[in-house]
């Protein structure tokens, strides 16, 4: 049974959720301050992660950020702030998707169903040890593991799928459009930006100089390349 933590100060938008998800077969936990469920996010035992920004003690954005130094869990933004700036913001900060209320239950299930597919396949359970190498980048599929230079690289869930897209695919290119219908059209409604973030993210951790990147190169008007 896989379990969830829903850190929500509104009570009855949070048993709303909890009760759809224990109809589906999850175990949910609720926490309704930012500190608490940031301490409990921490322990390690939940397979994701549902937190609102607006929170007491503590906001979402620092949950967010804490937890994902940590763990690699899906996180989900469930919140009424709808500007795109705190939807960046949100995903720069390590968040895998952003759903703003209200919201529908069903439209959660399945978002929450992809994430946690997509997380058990990036994580090489029961996959044939593989490893993909260029000049110094280093993706261990089997493990999900990423390393620059012999040194582990910590990424975001959906960091290490784009990132394993464009290594899969060296020299060739995609635009922004292909990107996001290939990796986020089955759960996430947001808009194009998300691609540039996640691209920004990826290469702040494994590019040299991430602004003159040596592996994903931007190409003005047309898209981005993986260098092999």
């Amino acid at each position: 049974m896989k379990s969830v933590l829903i850190v929500e100060d509104d009570l009855n938008i949070a048993e709303m959720e909890r009760d759809y998800l224990q109809l589906n077969g999850y175990k949910v936990d609720i926490v309704m301050d930012g500190e608490a469920g940031l301490q409990k996010a921490l322990t390690g035992v939940y397979d994701i992660l549902i937190v609102d920004l607006m929170l007491p003690q503590k906001d979402g954005f620092t949950i967010i950020k804490e937890v994902r130094r940590k763990l690699e869990i899906p996180i989900i933004v469930l919140s009424a702030r709808s500007e795109d700036i705190d939807k960046i913001r949100g995903l720069d900060y390590g968040a895998d998707d952003y759903l703003t209320k209200p919201f529908s239950p069903a439209e959660l299930m399945a978002r929450i169903k992809s994430h946690l597919n997509r997380y058990e396949r990036l994580t090489g359970r029961n996959s044939a040890l593989e490893i993909i190498n260029y000049r110094g980048l280093e993706i261990n599929t089997a493990a999900h593991k990423v390393y620059v230079n012999g040194k582990e690289v910590q990424l975001t869930a959906k960091e290490y799928e784009l990132l394993l897209f464009f290594a899969s695919n060296p020299n060739l290119v995609f635009s922004k459009e292909h990107l996001f219908d290939k990796l986020w059209s089955a759960e996430y409604y947001g808009d194009l930006a998300t691609v540039a973030v996640h691209i920004q993210k990826i290469r702040k951790k494994i590019e040299k100089d991430p602004a003159n990147p040596e592996y994903i190169e931007t190409l003005w008007g047309t898209g981005y390349r993986f260098n092999s």
